[in-house]
């Protein structure tokens, strides 16, 4: 295999999905796997879901729809679901990304498809997943995270409780985890030539995801002479996670000349280092701290030293300044100011909004010494079934013209 062939290049995943599960072969098709989406007759409402809508379109197709080919079945049709099974029959993977059970209503569950392929690798991904009481409750993806512990709700003015900014987990958590799992069967339906199937909840995603908080409070259950705080806050439980960080002053964010910067002089050596560089060995003196993960928890006459000290330099300056002295030193951007940030320009190209319908950011994945191909742009509803019914299936327009007088396409496809 050529160098030039990107990775996924021999896997063809066949796909069922509804809104914004379908992004977990987005991470599959940008690595050059052929993903068929295979969609309803009227199509996935995903286009005309959230914002912001891009020449009529919703950036949330365009970006984990990207890359797919569209075809349209009725599954409702026995038509729609033998062209579905002849699909299947040369395929590494079906993905079930909807409520669990879908396919198996059209009689295409897990022993239907291995019938026609004893290889194929079949993973419903879905919002609470396949077991528990909230099986088949309707949800969206906020809801992974809140069930999560993940968010919290705040109060506006009116004292009405709403759902604050926050990056969400479950929908983008889900689908990686996902596709690790799909690509961890397909390897070994190729060894041994048995499929499996698989599911993973965008829910169980999202907690999985935090598992240094609720880990920490379930450790925090056993007795004080079992489980401690650290040595460097005299084994006093700090809160978990970044709860835990609010006190911290050597670990802690700054206003620079013209923004903010987070300061993370957490060991000692990185301490030292800082206070020898701004010529403040006199700090390093009365507050040397603890070897290794001391934050000066709560030292409120050196966060004070250190708001003055920060607010003397630029961030640009300030992390100049780390880089040389071997101190850490981080910027703080905003989802907004993230696109100007020189190291995001340096490692994320954008996909061009004139080839992929918006500005798109490019999978983070890198292959060194060869790059990857821009995805396709994201179909339009049975976009390229004429396409896949002649070279995937190879059907000729007989066969076609037949299957469409049949209603296998849907009435909006005849």
């Amino acid at each position: 295999m050529s160098l030039n062939t990107p990775p996924l290049s021999s896997i063809r995943v066949i796909e069922s999905s509804m809104l914004g599960p379908a992004a977990i072969t987005n991470q599959l098709a940008d690595l050059g796997a052929d993903v068929i989406k295979v969609e309803p007759p009227q199509g996935d409402y995903i286009r005309q879901m959230t914002w912001p809508i891009v020449q009529g379109v919703s950036l949330m197709h365009l970006h984990v729809n990207r890359g797919k080919r569209s075809i349209t079945l009725d599954l409702k049709t026995p038509d729609g679901v033998a062209t579905y099974l002849d699909l299947v029959k040369d395929a590494d993977v079906v993905v079930e990304a909807m409520r669990p059970g879908s396919l198996a209503r059209r009689g295409l569950g897990y022993d239907a498809l291995s019938a026609v392929n004893p290889k194929i690798v079949m993973c419903t991904i879905s919002g609470y997943g396949m077991t528990g009481p909230y099986a088949n409750m309707p949800s969206h993806g906020i809801a992974y995270d809140t069930w999560a512990g993940i968010v919290s709700p705040e109060h506006d003015e009116e004292g009405l409780p709403f759902i604050p900014e926050h990056a969400s987990i479950g929908i983008h958590a889900g689908p990686v985890l996902g596709a690790l799992g799909i690509l961890a069967g397909v390897i070994r339906a190729r060894e041994t030539g048995r499929g499996s199937q698989l599911e993973i909840a965008q829910s169980d995603a999202a907690a999985y995801m935090d598992w240094y908080r609720s880990e920490s409070w379930r450790a925090y259950e056993r007795p004080d002479d079992e489980v401690t705080g650290n040595a460097s806050d005299n084994y006093e439980r700090r809160a978990p996670g970044t709860a835990g960080m609010r006190e911290g002053v050597r670990y802690q964010i700054y206003e620079s000349a013209d923004g903010y910067i987070l300061f993370m002089a957490s060991e000692q050596a990185f301490w030292k280092n800082f206070c020898e560089a701004v010529d403040r060995m006199d700090l390093f003196e009365q507050f040397p701290g603890s070897t290794y993960a001391d934050h000066a928890r709560g030292n409120r006459p050196l966060q004070r030293e250190l708001a003055e000290i920060f607010a003397t330099k630029t961030s640009a300056e300030w992390l100049e300044f780390g880089d040389r002295v071997n101190t850490p030193i981080a910027p703080v951007n905003s989802p907004q100011s993230i696109a100007s940030d020189p190291q995001f320009q340096a490692r994320f190209p954008w996909l061009p909004a004139e080839e992929h319908g918006a500005d798109m950011l490019a999978t983070p994945i890198k292959f060194l010494d060869e790059e990857l191909p821009a995805p396709r742009h994201a179909p339009t509803v049975g976009q390229q079934t004429h396409e896949i019914l002649t070279d995937v299936l190879g059907y000729d327009e007989v066969k076609i013209d037949a299957l469409r007088s049949a209603g296998a396409f849907g009435e909006a496809h005849t």
